[in-house]
């Protein structure tokens, strides 16, 4: 068990060490295959994604970004519960919103050839695509929370800051006889809605 104060790193005993060296495992060849798997549950593990990213084990924060990417590798939604899984084991965790956050967005051309790329906060580059969708979606304290679609059923959300960078690059366009304010990208319109509903993120 992590000390208070500590980072939550795997240790030998520790619960985090097994799912840690099976990631490393599965994956070195790319993404494991979650999807092929499907192992017993055994539990829940006293894990959060927190809404700004950052992983929790135990209550503490988990301080290595290269074990966090390693975890991140085996996370699989089903319905609105989020799991670890291995060949051999499925245990539950918390996500407070989205298990991803885009941090960092890159740019290539412009008009109806512009494409749009998210850096997650686990470096991975997600280029936005048909296949990988923006979506906006009404916050509670109005206005827009955009996410990014990064795998499977797993999204990113994306940074106010990059938010007002997509406002930025804007613009209208006719969407079953509808003007739509929103973002191009790959040759894909991603409707943001009214332009007014777009002032505003959370």
């Amino acid at each position: 068990m992590a000390k208070q104060g500590q980072d939550a790193d795997p240790s030998p005993g520790n619960a985090l060490d097994g799912l840690a060296t099976a990631a490393r495992e599965a994956g070195q060849r790319g993404l494991p295959p979650v999807h092929l798997w499907n192992p017993p549950f055994c539990g829940d593990l006293d894990m959060r994604i927190a809404r700004d990213g950052s992983w929790y084990y135990l209550g503490t924060p988990i301080g290595r970004p290269a074990l966090v990417r390693l975890f991140s590798t085996i996370l699989k939604r089903e319905g609105e519960r989020y799991f670890l899984v291995t060949p051999v084991e499925k245990v539950g965790i918390r996500v407070d919103d989205a298990p991803f956050l885009a941090v960092e967005m890159r740019r290539e051309g412009e008009g109806a050839g512009q494409v749009l790329s998210f850096r997650s906060n686990v470096d991975d580059w997600v280029t936005c695509d048909v296949a990988h969708r923006l979506r906006f979606v009404p916050s509670d304290a109005g206005g827009l929370t955009p996410y990014l679609h990064v795998r499977a059923d797993l999204w990113a959300k994306v940074t106010r800051a990059l938010y007002y960078d997509l406002v930025h690059l804007g613009e209208e366009q006719t969407v079953d006889g509808e003007a739509r304010f929103g973002v191009m990208s790959s040759g894909v319109f991603f409707a943001m809605g009214k332009a007014e509903e777009a002032k505003g993120t959370s």
